[in-house]
């Protein structure tokens, strides 16, 4: 309040309303006291003055009043909650016209597959003999040797040497037909037939100057290096499973040995290719062949190339 009633014109020391500095004096003179009916009405007026103005000034609407009550409540209950050494994150309210975004998850990589026909590039360049000793299978020059695979391959070298004892044994192949008698053995071998890792039979080819270029296998003076990829995937070429192509590998590669320095082509559409032909190079419309001889005992020749 404290701030003094407005005065009429011409009338000095008169208020308007009751409760001013003065009292109104025109009715009960000078020292009376005014009656108790009347002072309870003017101190009921204040009252309902005062209390108006106090309903008047309180901030807010009742929706505000309940989201600081509500605001209140959770600041109690964030303070009664256990320390957990981390804040709780605010409850947060999406602004009018925006949509609340939530958080995207990260995708679980998804785990690169592999398959049973990959093959290693490249090894340590040393290898495992396999200690087997065979019984000597076939007619003609007597012809030992021994098989090797490079470590590190999952490849066994005996299960290898024993593949390759029944190949040179088969009745199609090079001893039934009297080109040479051969044997399986650990050690004192007139040749080695070595399985390697793509690089390590690049390297083994390329130092008695043939380029393989990791794919091919090549016969050396050394011997027989067969390329681990073809062992053990074959050829897109050859029709028939990578076991099959096997045999023709050995066929071809210990026909070098045996003498036959020279690849044949395909003697005409239709007929087996020879194994002395680079069938992984195409078959020129032979038919793919993994025999020296056909089932007849016939030699399975073609065209000098």
């Amino acid at each position: 309040m404290g701030k003094r009633a407005a005065t009429r014109p011409g009338r000095r020391g008169t208020s308007v309303l009751g409760g001013g500095d003065s009292q109104d004096t025109r009715r009960y003179g000078p020292g009376r006291r005014p009656a108790r009916p009347l002072l309870a009405a003017g101190i009921a007026l204040a009252v309902l003055i005062i209390g108006g103005a106090v309903v008047a000034s309180w901030p807010g609407t009742r929706a505000e009043a309940d989201a600081q009550q509500d605001g209140a409540k959770g600041g109690a209950s964030r303070a009664a909650s256990p320390a957990t050494g981390t804040e709780p994150e605010p409850r947060t309210t999406p602004s009018p016209g925006k949509p609340e975004t939530k958080p995207t998850p990260t995708p679980t990589p998804t785990p690169t597959p592999t398959t049973s026909a990959d093959v290693p590039v490249s090894g340590p360049g040393t290898f495992t003999t396999a200690r087997s000793q065979g019984d000597p299978v076939g007619s003609g020059p007597p012809r030992r040797y021994s098989v090797q695979v490079e470590n590190g391959v999952d490849v066994s070298a005996a299960d290898a040497a024993g593949e390759i004892e029944k190949i040179l044994a088969h009745p199609q192949g090079w001893a039934a037909h009297g080109r040479g008698s051969f044997q399986l053995v650990p050690s004192g071998a007139d040749f080695v037939i070595r399985i390697a890792t793509p690089a390590t039979a690049d390297k083994l080819c390329l130092a008695h100057g043939l380029n393989t270029r990791g794919e091919l296998n090549c016969e050396t003076v050394d011997g027989v290096v067969v390329n681990l990829r073809r062992w053990l995937l074959g050829s897109p070429q050859f029709d028939g499973p990578p076991a099959e192509y096997r045999h023709l590998i050995i066929n071809h590669e210990v026909g070098h040995e045996i003498g036959l320095r020279q690849h044949l082509g395909c003697a005409g559409a239709g007929k087996l290719a020879p194994v002395m032909m680079q069938q992984i190079k195409g078959l020129d419309g032979c038919r793919s062949n993994a025999w020296p001889y056909d089932k007849d005992g016939t030699y399975v020749d073609g065209p000098g190339l």
